[in-house]
């Protein structure tokens, strides 16, 4: 199964999504694999910890290989890193991918990330992260998978956003790849005390939006996920939050 997670809305948790997930994946025994295509590398940052400065080859270098004028397409298995978590591997990304944008772009490599995938094996599940702006990388992996997870982080910025988000997933599905599918929207930092976040969520599912039952609450415990560079299901498994992404994982899969 391969997901990306997508929002043009920062700061709607995207990276933390995508590697906790991937962590409830990897720790049910499913080799995993995390591509970070966001030059900020918060994926990265949280999978290997200090470790993410220094990795390479990275998401860069697979891009930069892209561009050489060379008849063998690169392989994509070559740039991955294990993390400290079994069965959990990343591509990691570096700041160097926001200058490559331009090249990549006017060289129309836009199906070079899913001509890549298609030969990549061993593994079980795959997500993406990206940047927060639709941009050539975000294009890239919406055409390289079949289902797009979008975060929801229950303000009326976001409402604005989600529709932004929706209609340009349905164009490149339309235009590049027909087998894409928005598989729900992730309610994210939700406040089940609070009436805005619950009037927001009721008003999406009133209009048919495939809003996902698994709810992810707001909680400090992920600020520390994030310092110690350990995904909620290896920091502290029983938490309520770690429970929740163990629901929304079992809702993904069922």
């Amino acid at each position: 199964m391969r997901r990306v997670v997508f929002n043009q809305k920062g700061g709607v948790g995207k990276s933390t999504i995508v590697c906790n997930l991937a962590a409830i994946s990897a720790s049910q025994g499913l080799r995993t694999l995390v591509i970070d295509l966001d030059p900020q590398g918060n994926s990265s940052q949280y999978l290997l910890g200090a470790q993410a400065q220094d990795a390479q080859p990275s998401m860069a270098d697979f891009f930069e290989t892209a561009l050489s004028f060379s008849f063998k397409e690169p392989e994509i298995g070559s740039f991955v890193h294990r993390t400290p978590f079994e069965n959990l591997d990343i591509i990691p990304s570096h700041p160097n991918l926001e200058a490559l944008q331009s090249k990549l772009e006017s060289r129309y490599k836009i199906y070079k990330l899913r001509d890549a995938l298609k030969g990549l094996e061993g593994y079980d599940a795959l997500y993406i992260d990206t940047p927060p702006a639709l941009n050539f990388f975000t294009r890239s992996a919406l055409i390289a998978v079949e289902h797009c997870l979008i975060p929801f982080d229950c303000d009326d910025f976001s409402r604005r956003a989600l529709y932004a988000v929706l209609e340009n997933v349905q164009e490149i599905q339309h235009d590049h790849n027909p087998d894409l599918k928005v598989e729900g929207i992730v309610i994210n930092q939700f406040q089940p005390r609070a009436s805005l976040p619950q009037q927001l969520v009721q008003e999406l599912v009133d209009e048919g939006l495939p809003v996902l039952s698994s709810y992810l609450s707001s909680s400090v415990k992920i600020r520390e996920s994030h310092q110690h560079a350990r995904p909620m299901i290896y920091l502290e498994p029983r938490h309520k939050l770690a429970q929740e992404y163990v629901a929304l994982h079992l809702e993904l899969s069922s």
